[in-house]
């Protein structure tokens, strides 16, 4: 049986996390898993819903707003998505400076505090996060 979407998050930030103790890590080797990871964990409460996907579903935003849409709850996920967006706008715009202290580290603990959210909202709910 495979793997639940929210297992393989879990797993993905699980190694990420793993990267982080073993010492200095770039942000721009941890961000992209990092938002692969928060897109598959928030398209798992989607297929719970029985909600439809998002054309894009590697665009993290995109995937949010298809969760929020008629369900207002999942807004206190939404800085969190941005704040990935925001490291990659940074990346890519050579704006290193603009960027918090460890910013590599606050990438991933922002991947494991939305996978936390929508891992309670699971077990709240009583879904499991396969497919």
């Amino acid at each position: 049986m495979p793997a639940s979407r929210l297992a393989r998050a879990d797993a993905a930030i699980g190694a990420l996390e793993a990267r982080l103790r073993d010492g200095a890590v770039s942000l721009d080797s941890v961000l992209e898993p990092c938002v692969a990871a928060v897109s598959e964990t928030m398209l798992a409460a989607l297929v719970a819903a029985g909600r439809q996907l998002p054309v894009d579903d590697a665009d993290v935003l995109a995937v949010w707003q298809a969760l929020v849409k008629g369900e207002p709850t999942w807004n206190a996920i939404r800085d969190n998505c941005r704040e990935l967006v925001y490291y990659r706008n940074c990346l890519a715009a050579g704006r290193a400076d603009a960027l918090p202290a460890e910013p590599a580290r606050m990438a991933v603990r922002t991947a494991r505090h939305i996978h936390l959210y929508v891992r309670t909202r699971a077990l709240r709910e009583g879904w499991s996060g396969d497919e």
